[in-house]
């Protein structure tokens, strides 16, 4: 049994697949944190780097959680390029329009820059102040919001991008857009990074198989984000790489592209995903966040707990948490349950 240690320690060992106390635990409970500061209108809230660090602080405070996921959603990158946001009242803000109407237009997009940005630069000060007031004693995750697949299909449109892979008729502007998105997703990053945060993150779920064959993955999402990994491991910075879904068919080539986390939901087989990362990823979920954390019962909670410890923590390289955001509605109860199942689960 290892000695007793502090978040930061046991999630760095954990990323070195080091011996550790026990298995970390995350909560990707970014639409939790406004009931910590009592809010009902979650549209201001997440432009207010101060309410959300706040917010972060209090969560942790009452949960005692190793890992912090720092952010507020799937649409600050694509604001910050033209694409306009619906701030919803009860959840996140979402993209609505498209920025761009045609690939010829991809010219006219600028590299934002995170610290002129006015919702950019808010989330920067959220890392900041969380960084600042608890991150010697928890491991704090600056998100870089969206990788570039995704990013691309906000700027572009979802439908309207899928429709120009398919039609193959632009490939060379569709790869304009996607090295561009891969600029814009990595400057974001490294100004995480530079607010203090241990590591950044990022999601690109629009590129895995509920959405695209593995095949159009192959070509259009793996090279940006072997780039970006590449590029940031350059400047010695972590990054976690999600893709919603069953990640499965996909899951040896997220490894290769040399993410230090790869982020997993309930989906995904998790023996064979397990068996793909063993020694060269660390694998970050895989629970339900909606069927088992928000409407399951803490019974449940443990059961499903339990089955993840059981696949993924063996040989080190596992952090426990949900397959993705938590719904705001989850019960303080059922996350009680996930934290006490990882404290008391004996590592061989």
């Amino acid at each position: 049994m290892a000695k007793e240690m502090n978040s930061v320690e046991r999630t760095m060992r954990t990323l070195s697949f080091e011996q550790v106390d026990r298995v970390p635990v995350d909560l990707h409970n970014f639409m939790l944190t406004p009931r910590f500061m009592d809010v009902k209108d979650f549209s201001s809230f997440y432009r207010d780097g101060e309410a959300m660090a706040e917010g972060q602080i209090k969560a942790w405070k009452r949960f005692g959680h190793d890992v912090l996921l720092v952010e507020n959603g799937t649409a600050a990158l694509a604001e910050a390029c033209g694409v306009q946001v619906l701030y919803q009242e009860d959840s996140a803000p979402v993209a609505s329009k498209p920025a761009i109407s045609s690939l010829d237009e991809v010219d006219t997009l600028k590299i934002p820059d995170p610290y002129k940005d006015p919702l950019l630069s808010e989330l920067l000060k959220s890392t900041r102040i969380v960084v600042e007031e608890i991150g010697d004693q928890a491991f704090i995750m600056g998100r870089a919001d969206q990788g570039p697949f995704s990013l691309a299909c906000e700027i572009r449109g979802m439908s309207e991008f899928l429709l120009d892979l398919a039609m193959g008729e632009e490939l060379d502007k569709v790869h304009h857009l996607l090295d561009f998105c891969c600029q814009v997703s990595e400057r974001y990053a490294v100004a995480q990074i530079e607010q203090g945060a241990h590591a950044t993150s990022i999601g690109d779920s629009p590129s895995g198989p509920d959405m695209v064959s593995p095949a159009y993955y192959r070509e259009f999402a793996y090279p940006y984000m072997e780039k970006l990994v590449r590029n940031l491991k350059e400047k010695n910075i972590i990054l976690a790489y999600h893709i919603c879904g069953n990640a499965t068919p996909i899951i040896e080539d997220m490894i290769k592209t040399g993410a230090a986390i790869i982020e997993i939901d309930q989906k995904s087989d998790q023996k064979k995903v397990k068996q793909a990362a063993a020694g060269k990823a660390t694998l970050l979920g895989p629970v339900d966040p909606s069927e088992v954390m928000a409407s399951g019962t803490p019974e449940l909670v443990i059961e499903k707990c339990t089955e993840a410890l059981e696949n993924l923590s063996p040989g080190g390289g596992f952090i426990l948490g949900p397959g993705c955001a938590l719904p705001p509605t989850t019960p303080d109860e059922n996350i009680d349950a996930m934290i006490e199942t990882a404290k008391r689960f004996k590592l061989n």
